[in-house]
């Protein structure tokens, strides 16, 4: 079939090379040109495994062709962004404008499917729009709600392995999107109506906030009560049926960030544990901050080294990032920021970041963990690309080190989580 994926983003370009490497003719439209000429070279924009050998496959053998317009095709996959307002409203403009840009191309027999997670009723509601074409939906064309369930790292593998839900506007629809996927997907295909497999992936991301946020609170308890929150946790999920997740400096992504004020917006009244939830991540980053703030107060005008800005491990990714807020909470406190992500480049608050880690440590105070990539993870004190620190401190939100290792070298190490972190203290180990 001819595809055209409109949006070619971390999902929608591993879905368009991942239709095209199955013998489909795909078309990417993305309305940033730079994108499209990256693209068109068999060149990559983004950091996703091994997404670049099968890009480079498919532009060379023609079965995918990046452009800035959709034209005529079989099936139209709409895999554009959904943020949320600065009021946590959600943002629809993205799939309106993908939606009104394949108006001009529909024929009778079009699918349309929508991937992009949406609050529910999005996809019936793109029904006005998508008949301006004179055609009528669940007559003429066919409409689906698909969302994307993968995990940035593993996409292509999970676009294969998981199973996918289909929601039609239409049992026929559901029926033509489940077959359309079929072409490439080994897990189940769970065919629904699509307000129904909207909600379904918000309650996924939504499942994890909330889980989270009380990983969080137990943080900020084990502090105040002066414990290890890691070691309680991994007490605690010693039984059968609890799995506690683990703290950090808060949540990111653009899903779990931003998809529960979707379900707040759609039923406030009812959804009032999942606002607080979404209260208590969002807070986080500035509980890092002042964090942060109680350990350096001794030391005048002190220089911070933030390791890690994405949202999670070994990515590029820095949408919604906890990150991201704790740097710019940071510098609104007047804090000399040095920062260092060996996988992403981009600015962040006004400020470079440095690819090498000596680059970022030298003339730094102390340094902070924020994202768990496996080069911190690996890090130890005597690391020569550490040599330019001048106070040996380490606070580490990820729980990423060993801290025994670390205070045996001379650092004061202070964990996210452990019993007065301010504070050096000392005590038997336990096995």
């Amino acid at each position: 079939m001819k595809i055209a994926v409109v949006g070619l983003g971390y999902i929608g370009l591993p879905t368009a090379v991942m239709f095209a490497s199955h013998g489909h003719e795909v078309i990417g439209v993305d309305v940033l040109p730079e994108v499209v000429e990256t693209l068109a070279r068999g060149d990559i924009h983004i950091e996703e495994p091994g997404v670049a050998p099968v890009l480079k496959s498919v532009v060379e053998s023609g079965s995918f062709r990046p452009q800035l317009l959709p034209e005529k095709a079989d099936v139209f996959i709409l895999s554009v962004p959904t943020p949320s307002n600065d009021d946590h409203s959600p943002n629809l403009g993205f799939v309106t404008k993908a939606a009104e840009s394949i108006v001009p191309y529909l024929e009778p027999g079009n699918l349309v499917i929508l991937e992009s997670t949406s609050p529910p009723g999005t996809t019936i509601g793109l029904i006005p729009t998508l008949e301006r074409s004179g055609l009528k939906v669940g007559v003429d064309i066919y409409l689906a709600h698909s969302p994307e369930r993968v995990l940035p790292g593993r996409i292509l593998i999970e676009l294969v392995e998981n199973d996918r839900v289909i929601g039609g506007y239409t049992l026929e629809s559901a029926q033509k999107a489940a077959d359309l996927y079929r072409s490439f997907v080994q897990g189940g295909i769970l065919q629904t109506d699509a307000t129904t497999a909207e909600m379904a992936k918000l309650m996924e991301n939504t499942f994890r906030d909330v889980n989270i946020a009380l990983a969080n609170e137990f943080s900020r308890i084990a502090e105040r009560v002066g414990i290890d929150v890691n070691e309680a946790i991994r007490l605690a999920n010693h039984h059968p049926r609890v799995n506690i997740l683990n703290p950090g400096p808060g949540v990111g992504g653009h899903c779990i960030a931003v998809d529960p004020w979707f379900i707040v917006d759609s039923a406030p009244e009812e959804s009032t544990l999942i606002r607080t939830a979404r209260v208590v991540n969002d807070a986080q980053p500035g509980y890092v901050a002042d964090l942060v703030t109680r350990i350096v107060s001794g030391i005048e005008n002190p220089t911070v080294a933030v390791l890690g800005l994405a949202y999670k491990p070994d990515v590029d990714d820095i949408r919604e990032s906890p990150s991201v807020e704790v740097v710019k909470h940071l510098s609104r406190l007047g804090y000399r920021l040095r920062l260092h992500d060996s996988h992403t480049r981009s600015e962040v608050a006004g400020m470079p970041v440095y690819g090498e880690l000596s680059e970022a440590v030298s003339g730094a105070d102390a340094m902070i963990i924020l994202t768990d990539h496996r080069e911190y993870h690996r890090l130890e004190p005597d690391d020569e690309n550490l040599s330019g620190i001048v106070h040996r401190i380490l606070i580490d939100t990820r729980n990423c080190v060993n801290p025994n290792l670390w205070r045996d070298a001379g650092y004061a190490v202070h964990r996210l989580g452990v019993g007065a972190p301010f504070m050096v203290t000392e005590g038997p180990d336990f096995d």
